[in-house]
Parts: C-alpha cells; sequence; structure tokens
C-alpha cells in the first residue's frame, strides 16, 4: 500500500453528498454562491421589499435566495462585470507592454546616437578639436586663447575685404527702401531733389522781378552786364579811358545846371523804350520822368516836395553849424 493511499484511508474522509451540496452551489451563469447559516443581520423571514436588503444591480451582485430551510433566509453572491483574468494572461500583457516601451527607447538612443555620429566634427591642420564657433575645445592658456582670438579676427576681417572687393561700390552703400519694401533709386532720389530745388529757386526768383518795375529790372541787366564785363576788364582804369567817360557823361543829376549842354538828350525815350514827357515837371526823389501821356497835372499829396525841403533844411542848418563853429 503506498503512502498516499495510507493517508486517505486513516485520516481523510469524504463528506456527504447532503453536506457538499449545502455549503457549495454553483449558479448557471457560472458564479459561486456561498450559503452561511450565521448571523448576517437577515434572520426570520426577511421581506424582500425592505430597504435594508441588498439591491441588485445589472442581474450581477448580492441578492437574496427564494429557498428558505428551516426558517432562515439564503444570502448569495455573485460575481460582478467581466471574470478576472488569470496570472499567465496578465503576466504576458504586462510583458508586452514593457517590451513595446524598451524597444521605443532603444530605438530613440539609436537614432539620437546617428545623428550625433552624422555631425561634422571640426578639426584643423594640427590635428586640434574645434568647436563649431571655430574655438579650440578643452583647456587652454591666456596664449593660445589669445592667439585663436586673433587668428578669428583676421580672418573674418579677410572675408570682409574680400567680399567688399568682389561687391565694389555696391557694398558700401546703403539700400533704402519704402513703406511696401522696393529698393528706393537714391542717385534718382537725389536729381529729382536737386530739381525740385531748382524749379522752387527760379520760381522765388520770378516772382521777384514780377515784384519790381521796369526800370529797376532793366537796372538789375545792366549790373549783371557789367559784372561780366569786368571779367575782361582791366584793374587799372585811366581818365583817357573812353568807355568811362562816356558813361559818366550819361549820368544824369536833376540839379545838375550844366546837364543842357554837356550831354546830348535821348529823343525822349526811357530806359525800357518807351516815350516820355518832354516839358517841365516836379522833381521826385527817384528821379522818374513822367510817361508822355501826362497832362502836366500834379495829383499827389505833396510828399515829394516836402521830403526835398526837409533834405534842403537839413544841410543848411549843418553848413550853418559848421560856419559858426569857424567863427568861434
Amino acid at each position: 500500500m503506498s503512502l498516499a493511499d495510507y493517508l486517505a484511508k486513516n485520516y481523510l474522509t469524504a463528506d456527504s453528498d447532503k453536506k457538499s451540496k449545502k455549503r457549495k452551489r454553483k449558479e448557471k451563469n457560472g458564479g459561486l454562491i456561498i450559503d452561511d447559516d450565521d448571523n448576517l443581520g437577515w434572520k426570520g423571514q426577511a421581506d424582500e421589499d425592505d430597504d435594508d436588503a441588498p439591491m441588485i444591480m445589472g442581474g450581477a451582485g448580492l441578492k437574496k435566495s427564494k429557498k428558505k430551510s428551516k426558517g432562515t433566509s439564503t444570502v448569495s453572491w455573485a460575481t460582478v462585470g467581466v471574470a478576472a483574468p488569470s496570472n499567465a494572461e496578465q503576466l504576458a500583457a504586462d510583458q508586452a507592454a514593457a517590451d513595446a516601451i524598451i524597444a521605443s527607447t532603444a530605438a530613440d538612443r539609436k537614432q539620437t546616437a546617428d545623428a550625433e555620429d552624422e555631425a561634422p566634427e571640426m578639426v584643423d591642420t594640427e590635428g586640434v578639436l574645434r568647436l563649431e564657433s571655430g574655438a579650440r575645445a578643452g583647456l587652454q592658456t591666456a596664449a593660445q586663447v589669445a592667439a585663436d582670438m586673433k587668428e578669428r579676427q583676421d580672418a573674418e576681417r579677410r572675408k570682409a575685404e574680400q567680399a567688399t572687393k568682389e561687391l565694389g561700390a555696391a557694398a558700401q552703400e546703403t539700400i533704402y527702401r519704402d513703406a511696401s519694401g522696393r529698393i528706393i533709386n537714391v542717385a534718382m532720389k537725389r536729381a529729382e531733389a536737386r530739381k525740385k530745388a531748382e524749379e522752387e529757386e527760379r520760381i522765388k526768383l520770378e516772382k521777384e522781378r514780377e515784384a519790381r518795375g521796369d526800370v529797376q529790372n532793366a537796372a538789375a541787366a545792366k549790373r549783371k552786364q557789367l559784372l561780366q564785363d569786368a571779367k575782361t576788364m582791366t584793374v587799372a582804369r585811366y581818365a583817357d579811358d573812353a568807355e568811362l567817360n562816356d558813361e559818366l557823361k550819361e549820368r544824369g543829376h536833376w540839379n545838375d545846371p550844366a546837364a543842357g549842354f554837356l550831354r546830348r538828350k535821348k529823343a525822349g525815350r526811357s530806359v525800357t523804350g518807351k516815350p516820355l514827357y518832354t516839358g517841365a515837371f516836379q522833381p521826385n526823389r527817384y528821379g522818374i520822368r513822367p510817361g508822355h501821356r501826362w497832362d502836366g497835372v500834379d495829383r499827389g499829396n505833396g510828399f515829394e516836395s516836402e521830403w526835398f525841403k526837409s533834405r534842403n533844411r537839413k544841410a543848411n542848418i549843418e553848413k550853418l553849424e559848421y560856419q559858426w563853429q569857424q567863427d568861434d
């Protein structure tokens, strides 16, 4: 007789069918119902409509069994929701998720490593590793740092000189743009501004010339002509200069007693070429003769005569003061 048969015969007793049916019962839906005769709070004939009775949600959960045994109600427990997976299935799912995370992390690391491998390394002719800015990598002395900075500055200066030489004068000229972003031609704008300034100056001179009289304009033209002639004129002018003598003779003075026989009068024409009045007239401070259509009537307010009287009075007083000083 084997050890297992001996233990089963002497120490294990089989339960009766009635007791096993009482303790464990399987429902039709596969759940396990536990019947307990202990005091769980439902004694006697419990009312199914009692508010304190357990509620059945969705056909699953805690419920009362309608079967009564010896005046005691039976409480049934049923499974809720989906049955929990077995340990093997849970372990398989966890392992699959972990494998996916590990694979993703490995792919990211590989991609980063490939990118770093593809990045160019700056190594000069001496085999020294340099950074992207051109500076040496690693610890350096002050002399090395100063030498590297000077070398970079010289390289940048040579590059700027080369670019300036290639572009020429266009590299030194500032580019101006309008509000829409189009390039403004500076030379054309300067020419337009210069032309506009010249036009404004011409209009200003034209207005000033129109505001003056014909005699003043003729005198201005004569002075301009004299300045032009002075360019070819000698520095010294002597008494036998015929042109100077003729000019002096042509000058008229209203109070010159010899003006009538020293110079030849014009044939009644003004500077502008218009005919003049040939008779006597009241003198004025500008020496302007009346036109040939004047009828000889003075229609002024007498200001010209008063002006001459004031000038003559002032001159007489100055002459008398000088004589009195000589008498003293």
